[in-house]
């Protein structure tokens, strides 16, 4: 939101008699959102519970708690010392009232009766003044997360050079945004596809137009359901035509307020691994056959 679309304000209006709350919304109702309350312990409650009030207007011969000590209290509450707060009374409308006022953190004084477009004419200015510092306020924390983001994205860059297995970051439309090295290594070995060969394995289909493996319903799975998924068995093609066994593992790559935003794809080159788990196997049949040959009838 920029300072050209600000939206209706909120206007917390305290007073202990209703018929006056009645008032002021009739004066403010059209152009902002009044929201009332008939004390100053109701004040307090409703900005505990709520950080989106512009301006507070403050009766302040109150009961219980007076208007000069509510505004003492509203001044210390997180996220309220900012708020502006405008005193409407009929009765303290003397100097060192007035004073007082201002000491206790009031940027107005209005005395009853008090002119309804004067009101409505400063209300808007305070309002706005809050609004567009509370727009200011959230650029900033963009700004910050976004260089916080920017630092840890090249943290991560350079961890992720170093690692001994294969990383893929994607998108939440599965396209690749990031590999490191090791990915890079390993499909150099791999044989060429149509146009592009690492462009065509990292998008999860051969040339062919054939998935690879099971990996491309697994990072679905992760992309649409949040879901990760562990030693997904994938088998390519070497340039030589020898077979490359590769071992997957996908997790959801998620936001700061905990969205799904893309995928993390560690690959693992398993084809030593199970080239011996092969020849073992081989050799274990051959044992067996011998035995077997061997055995008496």
């Amino acid at each position: 939101m920029g300072f050209n679309d600000l939206k209706p304000a909120n206007v917390l209006a305290v007073d202990d008699q209703r018929a006056n709350l009645v008032a002021l919304d009739a004066v403010l109702g059209r152009e902002f959102n009044v929201i009332p309350a008939t004390s100053a312990a109701e004040a307090i409650s409703i900005l505990a519970s709520r950080q989106d009030v512009d301006v507070i207007l403050m009766d302040i011969q109150m009961p219980i708690m007076d208007g000069f000590e509510a505004a003492r209290a509203i001044k210390k509450m997180d996220g309220c010392g900012d708020i502006p707060i405008v005193f409407i009374t009929a009765v303290y409308n003397e100097d060192p009232f007035i004073k007082q006022g201002y000491q206790v953190g009031a940027v107005d004084y209005f005395s009853k009766p008090f002119d309804p477009e004067i009101l409505k004419v400063k209300v808007g200015i305070y309002a706005s003044f809050r609004q567009k510092a509370q727009i200011l306020k959230e650029r900033a924390r963009q700004i910050r997360e976004s260089e916080e983001l920017l630092r840890a994205g090249r943290k991560l860059s350079a961890l992720l050079e170093n690692l001994a297995v294969g990383v893929i970051v994607t998108d939440i439309q599965g396209r690749v945004r990031h590999t490191n090295r090791a990915v890079i290594d390993l499909c150099k070995s791999m044989a060429p596809a149509h146009g592009s060969g690492v462009g065509s394995i990292l998008g999860w289909w051969r040339h062919d137009g054939q998935p690879i493996g099971e990996l491309p319903a697994a990072l679905a799975s992760t992309l649409v359901e949040g879901e990760a998924s562990a030693n997904v068995p994938v088998e390519l093609p070497c340039a030589d035509g020898s077979p490359k066994s590769i071992s997957c593992s996908v997790s959801p790559l998620c936001d700061l307020e905990g969205r799904v935003v893309g995928a993390t794809v560690v690959v693992h080159d398993v084809t030593e691994h199970r080239q011996v788990e092969r020849d073992l196997e081989s050799h274990m049949v051959r044992l067996v056959s011998a035995g077997a040959a061997l055995a008496p009838e």
